[in-house]
């Protein structure tokens, strides 16, 4: 039968939904607290049924409906289902040692979390293990099986199996029970075990297991050793090892017996046949029997010593030093022998690098490269062959003529070092530097990386011929070197600078060549001119000690303070005195300027002439000019006597003149009366006119004449 649901019904259902979603999405949610209850106590015995409840206290909007969601922790770690997370209990059955820990819960409502505060939970008592075992008796090399059972036991334990103080086994699991196969040495072992259960920071152990006695045969496979005829050895003796082991209550085809000098294994099967050698005096020491069946090694050993035959021989070469050319001996020695052989019985070979020389103890020769080597010496005795040392030989090679060198440039009266070297000469060697055969300085050289070098100073170039260098490494022969013969720097004196021509006479247009000359210095040189404004000008480097620069047709710009300096590979420079250049105008503008000056004079003067000219011409025009005799002068005319001459009276009027610069100014005119005699006899119709003279006031005209 299908219910129909009525459209209005359905509506009503949709409206109460949104309405209950709406009431809870809008509850107001607050955790006061969350507690944590551990019953029945915090402290407990195992197998107690223990059980902790999360306690939480909310307030929240009255009829809002709540979801608590409850979470509980061990050490800080999720211990429940979170997917079943509503049930506010978490019980703990039968608790064992391994529940012990750090407890605490959290509450979570609609996404708001809060945590309780942690609590302890301690479980005490671990059961004691039971120990089991396959067997009692076995035999040495077997395995026994051993259970260790701690029933009921949870968590991460480690089980021991141990025989009174010693540790036999120890196993890590997860597991309450353990099996382990164990070897177990000869004798008697009792056997127990106990556990641990790790707790983080603290382990808790368990007491003792059972004891268990198990017995051990012990597999009597340990071998005899002796050595024939006997252990007093001396080399060259024949002596034999055997091992044995008595086998008569035991068949077994697996048994090995090893034979060993120290680390050295000398035979692997000495179950059927013994060891023969002959002794050495480097034979002596332990020598051991092993026997080997299954697991079980059993040993013997015994000490021999071998007595020296003879000593091993060593090598001496004499003398001590030798040079090539020198005579020398090597001699081969013994120091002691037994009593059983003589000196006599002893024979000697000498070997050069293991190519055989001579068959005696002593070997002469004069030194060469061809007697160097490496030197061994073989004695033999009674099948006994010892081989001394080796010795190396090698002749001295007399010291070369000494090459005298320098490091870097010599420069005068500056220091530098002198090097010493022979190409051939065995170490060590003595340099000395001489200088006009005087010893100045001594070093000894004694490893090839090292160098002689002396540090000297010269005053001249020709200083440096009187150093000299001489080596030896012995005292016979002495060498010296050629005199030392390189280039000498010096280093520039201070320049001269010279200006052509003179300073004095420079023109406009001129050519000036400077000139900047030393008195010494080691080409090449390089000169640099600097100009008036202290700007290097010019540079160049000749093989010369002067050089020149032109400056090409000079301007009065070019005037200023001129200098050089000098320098070459001694890195020393030198500055001259300042020369001061002064250009002048050219000729043919000074004549210029004196013609114009001359030309201008001359107008000047022509124009004053023509000016001067040109007011005589006025003063003859001028009408007022005129002479006039007194009335009162006339009766004393006639009064005078006839041989009197006539004295006449002239009136000169001097007009004002024209240049007030020249001539001083008079303000109108003025009247000078002239006295003029006649002389007697003279006619007395005078032309009075002719006798008017015109006279103009000027400092510069002649006086009128009487």
């Amino acid at each position: 039968m299908q219910v129909k649901i009525q459209p209005s019904l359905r509506m009503g259902t949709i409206l109460l939904l949104f309405l209950f979603t709406s009431e809870e999405a809008c509850a107001e949610i607050f955790i006061k607290s969350v507690k944590l209850f551990i019953q029945p106590r915090n402290e407990v015995q195992r197998s107690t049924n223990v059980s902790l409840k999360c306690q939480a206290e909310a307030s929240h909007t009255a009829g809002s409906h709540l979801n608590y969601k409850y979470i509980f922790y061990k050490n800080y770690h999720i211990i429940t289902d979170q997917t079943n997370a509503t049930d506010s209990l978490y019980y703990i059955p039968d608790a064992r040692v391994s529940h012990s820990g750090r407890y605490k819960c959290a509450v979570v409502i609609e996404e708001i979390k809060k945590e309780s505060s942690a609590k302890d939970l301690t479980v005490k008592g671990l059961l004691a293990p039971v120990l089991t075992v396959d067997k009692l008796r076995l035999t040495e090399g077997h395995d026994v099986t051993a259970v260790c059972t701690a029933e009921g036991e949870t968590g991460f334990l480690t089980f021991f199996f141990r025989d009174g103080p010693e540790e036999l086994y120890r196993v890590y699991t997860n597991s309450h029970k353990v099996e382990q196969n164990l070897k177990l040495d000869k004798g008697t072992v009792n056997m127990f075990c106990y556990y641990s259960i790790n707790l983080g920071s603290t382990a808790e152990r368990s007491s003792n297991s059972n004891v268990i006695s198990v017995d051990i045969e012990e597999l009597e496979i340990k071998p005899d050793i002796t050595v024939m005829p006997s252990t007093d050895v001396t080399e060259g003796d024949n002596i034999t090892f055997s091992c044995s082991v008595n086998m008569t209550h035991q068949r077994n085809s697996e048994l090995r017996i090893i034979f060993s000098h120290g680390h050295n294994t000398l035979s692997l099967n000495m179950t059927h046949e013994d060891y023969a050698m002959l002794a050495k005096a480097n034979d002596s020491g332990e020598y051991e029997c092993i026997s080997s069946l299954g697991g079980v090694h059993k040993s013997s050993s015994l000490n021999i010593t071998v007595k020296e035959i003879f000593s091993i021989p060593f090598l001496s070469i004499h003398p001590d030093e030798v040079f090539e050319g020198e005579h020398f001996d090597i001699r081969c020695q013994i120091s002691s022998l037994a009593s059983r052989i003589q000196r006599e019985d002893i024979k000697y070979s000498i070997f050069r690098d293991e190519t055989f020389v001579i068959k005696d103890n002593r070997y002469s020769g004069t030194a060469s490269k061809a007697t160097n080597g490496k030197y061994v010496c073989k004695a033999e005795a009674n099948r006994i062959i010892k081989e001394s040392s080796m010795l190396l030989f090698g002749a001295k090679v007399l010291v070369s003529k000494p090459e005298i060198t320098v490091d870097g440039p010599v420069i005068v009266e500056k220091p530098f070092w002198i090097r010493c070297h022979s190409e051939n000469g065995s170490l060590p060697i003595t340099y000395s530097l001489k200088r006009n055969n005087l010893i100045l300085n001594s070093t000894k050289v004694s490893r090839f990386q090292e160098e002689a070098r002396f540090l000297a100073l010269i005053s001249t170039p020709s200083d440096i011929t009187s150093y000299m260098c001489e080596a030896k490494n012995n005292d016979v022969s002495i060498k010296m070197s050629e005199r030392l013969q390189v280039t000498v720097i010096v280093p520039v004196g201070k320049p001269l600078l010279t200006v052509l021509p003179v300073p004095e006479n420079i023109e406009e247009g001129n050519d000036v060549t400077l000139i900047c000359g030393i008195a010494k210095g080691s080409p090449p040189i390089s000169f640099r001119f600097y100009g008036s404004d202290h700007t290097a000008i010019h540079t160049t480097t000749v093989q010369s000690n002067s050089s020149s620069f032109v400056l090409s047709r000079v301007k009065r710009k070019n005037s200023g303070n001129y200098y050089c300096e000098a320098f070459n590979t001694a890195d020393m420079s030198s500055r001259s005195d300042i020369v001061k250049v002064e250009v002048s105008l050219a000729m043919w503008k000074k004549a210029l300027i004196a013609v114009f000056c001359m030309l201008l004079v001359a107008l000047l003067v022509l124009f004053i002439v023509m000016r001067y000219k040109a007011k005589r011409v006025e003063v003859n025009n001028k009408e007022s000019v005129w002479s006039e005799r007194p009335p009162d002068l006339v009766d004393q005319d006639s009064l005078q006597s006839p041989n009197e001459g006539v004295v006449e009276y002239t009136e000169v009027v001097h007009p004002q003149p024209v240049d007030p610069t020249q001539i001083p100014l008079r303000k109108g005119t003025e009247t000078v009366y002239s006295e003029l005699q006649t002389s007697q006899g003279a006619p007395e119709n005078i032309n009075h006119q002719s006798l008017l003279e015109y006279a103009e006031l000027n400092h510069d005209l002649p006086e009128p004449v009487d």
